[in-house]
């Protein structure tokens, strides 16, 4: 019995490899938010690891997603009523990403099947979930397509077609822009390799976000204790007046 399971492991392990495996790191393992934080840039790069030959066939392509913390989003829709501008619907997106960016090698078509793409959720349309009835879907993707022009408008979703160089189809890097306004959380990287539009290999790591030095301890000030940071806000504003007013009468003296 033992000397046919062996057998059996023997014929299966050259189906269960992994031809071609993605190897990658990151410029930045975390990103600190402090209170002049205009932004940042993460340079991910890698290289493809191989036991044999490149395969024939299509070419590699490589696929470069970052991610922020993902939630539920309600997106209202306005409407003018009596010449006022109210909420005329509203509609509950399940789940989606407050920051990404996707960066591919190719023509997105060349890149990743829709099948794949479905699977692996790589696209910003397939990273901003809907769920519910048909009806419900129906309407939730109408409003899933105004949250996604919205976020690209500000910056916090990017689609960067042919931006990820690869050499020699076998080492490959690009840059990831993060804008000023990123929210606090787990952010993920996740790199794949496609061929034929197909995923062959995938990678992901984490990339902590967080806040530092005085604005950590603003926001704790305010989270936990605020009433003293209605009270020291208030303080500050009165300082500012008084100053503001000093200097004025200063120079009109």
């Amino acid at each position: 019995m033992k000397r046919v399971l062996l057998i059996l492991a023997l014929f299966l392990a050259p189906l269960t490899a992994v031809a071609e495996e993605v190897v990658a790191g990151l410029s930045q393992n975390r990103i600190s938010i402090t209170t002049n934080f205009d932004g940042s840039e993460i340079l991910v790069f890698g290289a493809v690891k191989r036991e044999t030959a490149i395969p024939d066939g299509p070419p590699l392509h490589v696929i470069v997603a970052i991610a922020g913390p993902s939630e539920p989003v309600t997106v209202r829709k306005k409407a003018r009523r009596l010449g006022i501008w109210v909420n005329a619907a509203e509609a509950e997106i399940d789940r989606a990403p407050s920051f990404y960016s996707v960066a591919t090698s190719g023509p997105w078509p060349e890149v990743l099947d829709d099948v794949d793409d479905f699977l692996y959720e790589i696209s910003i349309p397939r990273a901003v979930r809907s769920l519910g009835g048909a009806a419900e879907r129906a309407e939730a993707r109408e409003f899933g397509e105004a949250l996604i022009r919205i976020r690209r408008e500000q910056g916090l979703y990017q689609t960067q077609i042919g931006a990820v160089e690869i050499t020699d189809e076998t080492l490959f890097r690009t840059n990831i822009v993060l804008p000023p306004s990123l929210t606090e959380g787990a952010f993920s990287a996740r790199i794949f390799l496609t061929r034929g539009g197909s995923v062959i290999d995938s990678f992901e790591t984490a990339i902590p976000v967080s806040k530092v030095g005085l604005e950590r301890f603003l926001y704790n000030l305010a989270q936990n204790q605020p009433a003293i940071y209605g009270l020291m806000s208030l303080a500050i504003a009165i300082a500012a007046g008084w100053s503001a007013s000093a200097v004025f009468r200063y120079l009109r003296s």
